[in-house]
């Protein structure tokens, strides 16, 4: 009786015990997932609070309104090899570089009225993607860093040099005639601009093609006149000093064209490679004019002044007997003066021809571009077919015509050689 009263009491013990262990132990698991639950709540309301300020950050930056600095030039879309770019201009030193479409439609619309936003909802909607703050920081990164951006500040201030610039030496170089070539230009084009307008231009431009269709029609005579000029030493520099002046008209014709459609003439000097020196007139944003109808005009300028210069020189011409040897000196002076005029319009460089092509295809280095690949498509045709259809046909239709048009030139001027001096 005792040991079965003592086994109950131990089961009874033992029973309390294991129910005081299991209630602890789930008061600790409790006590321990409440500070599990807290901790958690803790860092999501962390997380979050992280979350809101980054939007608030990124909100600021994307409502940020930037905009280029005045006289920040951007160039239509230009071939370069297979790729598309656009050029940008600093207007402070004249330097340009090259960017992509995308870059270029974010950066012709920092305008300082259309926010990041606005600009990056444009982007997604054109590109179909998302421009991200690290994006934005890149790009206007770049822009501060060439000091592109409104507002940034200005370069340490250069020393004016002389007005006279000479660089280069005795048989090569160069020297700047004028301090300022773009009020030399302004004052030119105020004097000219009656003869700029539309009509007069045109009349004055129908005047030289007849001109050159009635030389045309007699150029036998002209080629024979020729020939007699070159032998006569005293009117040959009389001809050949006449048509030093006509560079001299063809240089400036540049800048006043190119004043006329809103550019710019950074440096008008003289050029010299011994025995030969000519005029020049820089255009520094030739690349940035209000499309390629401008671009065209002003390289057209320089063969359209050479033949204006001719004009009068041609109804003295008309007005002489066909035996008079000063209408032999005007054969001479108005054969050679053509091909100086019409010469200037071959798509060859450094010829104004070629560069008037390349702005009318909307191509930079046309030449260069073409050459390397034709040679790339003779070599690794896939790569040559990664080039859009369209550089292909430009490239191809470019080599191949210029090489067919050298041979001409070349059969053209031993021809001419030929019957000039053949008595």
């Amino acid at each position: 009786m005792s040991r079965e009263t003592s086994r109950e009491a131990s089961r009874e013990a033992s029973s309390e015990t294991s129910r005081e262990a299991s209630r602890e132990t789930s008061r600790e698991t409790s006590r321990e997932a409440s500070r599990e639950t807290s901790r958690e709540a803790s860092r999501e309301t962390s997380r979050e609070a992280s979350r809101e300020a980054s939007r608030e950050a990124a909100s600021g930056v994307l409502a940020h309104r930037p905009r280029l600095r005045p006289g920040v030039l951007l160039s239509g879309p230009l071939l370069s090899g297979a790729a598309t770019v656009h050029l940008i201009r600093d207007p402070e030193d004249g330097s340009s570089f090259e960017v992509g479409p995308k870059e270029y439609f974010l950066i012709s619309r920092l305008d300082g009225r259309r926010s990041l936003a606005e600009i990056g909802e444009a982007y997604a909607d054109r590109f179909g993607r998302r421009l991200g703050e690290a994006n934005w920081g890149q790009l206007l990164g770049l822009l501060g860093a060439r000091r592109l951006l409104a507002g940034a500040p200005p370069r340490e201030p250069v020393p004016a040099g002389p007005g006279r610039t000479v660089t280069g030496g005795l048989y090569r170089g160069s020297v700047r005639l004028v301090a300022d070539a773009a009020a030399t230009t302004d004052r030119l084009h105020r004097l000219l601009r009656p003869l700029l307008r539309v009509p007069v231009a045109g009349a004055l431009l129908a005047l030289c093609l007849v001109m050159e269709v009635v030389l045309a029609t007699d150029v036998g005579t002209l080629l024979r006149d020729t020939g007699w000029l070159l032998r006569q030493p005293v009117a040959l520099v009389g001809v050949f000093t006449l048509l030093w002046v006509s560079t001299v008209g063809h240089e400036l014709a540049h800048g006043v064209a190119a004043r006329h459609v809103g550019g710019t003439v950074g440096e008008i000097g003289l050029r010299w490679r011994l025995p030969v020196a000519i005029m020049y007139c820089r255009v520094d944003d030739y690349r940035f004019l209000a499309g390629p109808r401008a671009q065209v005009a002003v390289g057209s300028a320089g063969a359209f002044a050479n033949l204006l210069f001719l004009l009068p020189f041609a109804l003295w011409w008309a007005a002489l007997d066909p035996g008079d040897p000063t209408r032999r000196v005007l054969s001479g002076l108005l054969l050679l003066g053509s091909v100086q005029a019409l010469v200037n319009l071959v798509p060859l460089p450094p010829l104004d021809g070629y560069t008037m092509l390349g702005h009318a295809l909307g191509v930079t280095r046309l030449a260069p571009e073409s050459g390397l690949y034709l040679r790339l498509r003779l070599r690794d045709r896939r790569s040559a077919a990664a080039y859009p259809r369209r550089a292909q046909i430009v490239y191809t239709a470019y080599g191949i015509g210029s090489s067919v048009l050298v041979c001409l030139l070349a059969g053209v001027l031993v021809t001419a050689v030929f019957v000039s001096l053949v008595p």
